[in-house]
């Protein structure tokens, strides 16, 4: 029989239960205004979040995804070039630049950060290499400031995944704002999270911004009119509202996460497992917080057994998924094999208390190597 789990890897009801009054007033105010599609909330979220990222135009979609992808075709990088990208990510990062018709090139990541490695990018860079998609894993900034300068001296156009980086800061500059478009995530599981799929592109180029807003509908400015091959990929009114109420706590949550992180780095034994690395110019939101254990299997199911759900960001790396085997065939990346083979993900959400995660902290220094 399986055990019950008592402290769950994420409880999605009882992370959004502070907000729920918020909640409710926000789809009590869009259901009366009869405006669903393209409205005054969207509008309005979207100044409200580029404010919050310190700046820019933002331009809401349909997903984290559709952001990636749209912000390549609103770069409007030639088809075949190349799009370098860490070869850790999560699987969307890929796809995203495959429906671009353009070629994903894998870079091993710092095995400290999990990040891509600049020196790493300097390596994979070929006369058809067109772009750098970073990803601020685990909210965790990206080595911004080097990565920009190989950009520069390499005439590169930079896209950011934030998806998991919500107010991450680097050098006290916030994650987003670095690179030509930046592209979020307001998957329900995010730092920021909505009640269904959402995402968002924030760019400092107002004519970047105005062909994603072309792009994400249909190719139009002006209904029945169209200038461009574009898509449906619209952030609706009700997210964009649920997801203004929630924004004014972004502070709260952040500090709550960082909290929680700070009770395992003081609780977790150091030397014998792998945690996340501390560096005074990252503030890292922790969306995740993973441990390396070269036993991690075993002890996954040592927590299950005491009833702690977690989670393995991620389980299979892109260059060993099914659907990419042939794009990727005979490549080797040993640093991303071994990411993925040993991490487990932690309970670190706006739902955990505090004794909650002192107790998983323990549970997990009572593994037996």
């Amino acid at each position: 029989m399986t055990p019950a789990i008592r402290i769950p890897y994420e409880n999605l009801k009882r992370a959004n239960a502070p907000h729920a009054d918020v909640l409710r007033a926000a789809f009590s105010r869009t259901l009366d205004s009869g405006w669903f599609v393209l409205g005054k909330e969207v509008e309005a979220f979207e100044g409200e979040f580029a404010t919050f990222c310190g700046g820019g135009h933002g331009v809401g979609l349909n997903s984290g995804l559709d952001a990636l992808a749209l912000a390549l075709r609103a770069l409007e990088l030639p088809e075949g070039g190349e799009v370098l990208v860490p070869s850790n990510t999560y699987v969307a990062t890929v796809l995203a630049i495959m429906q671009c018709a353009m070629s994903p090139v894998l870079v091993e990541p710092d095995p400290r950060t999990y990040n891509i490695d600049p020196a790493a990018i300097e390596a994979a860079i070929t006369p058809r290499t067109t772009a750098i998609m970073v990803v601020h894993l685990y909210g965790k900034a990206c080595d911004m400031e080097r990565i920009m300068a190989i950009a520069r001296r390499r005439n590169l156009k930079v896209v950011e995944d934030c998806a998991q980086s919500h107010g991450a800061l680097h050098r006290g500059k916030m994650t987003g704002g670095f690179g030509d478009v930046g592209a979020f995530s307001f998957y329900p599981t995010k730092n920021l999270g909505a009640l269904g799929d959402a995402g968002l592109a924030l760019t400092q180029d107002p004519a970047v911004a105005e062909r994603l807003r072309m792009l994400r509908n249909y190719g139009s400015k002006k209904k029945y009119y169209n200038e461009v091959v574009g898509l449906n990929s619209r952030l609706d009114e009700v997210q964009a509202a649920l997801l203004r109420a929630k924004l004014p706590r972004m502070g709260e949550m952040t500090a709550h996460k960082r909290k929680l992180a700070s009770i395992y780095f003081g609780t977790l034994d150091r030397k014998r497992f792998v945690l996340p690395l501390e560096e005074p110019e990252n503030l890292d939101v922790f969306h995740i917080f993973n441990v390396r254990h070269p036993r991690r299997d075993a002890l996954r199911e040592h927590l299950t057994a005491h009833g702690v759900g977690t989670e393995i960001h991620y389980p299979v790396p892109p260059h060993r998924q099914v659907a990419l085997a042939a794009r990727f065939s005979g490549l080797e990346f040993p640093i991303a094999d071994e990411i993925h083979r040993t991490t487990l993900s932690l309970p670190i959400s706006f739902g955990h208390t505090e004794t909650e995660v002192r107790e998983v902290a323990q549970i997990v220094n009572d593994f037996k190597d």
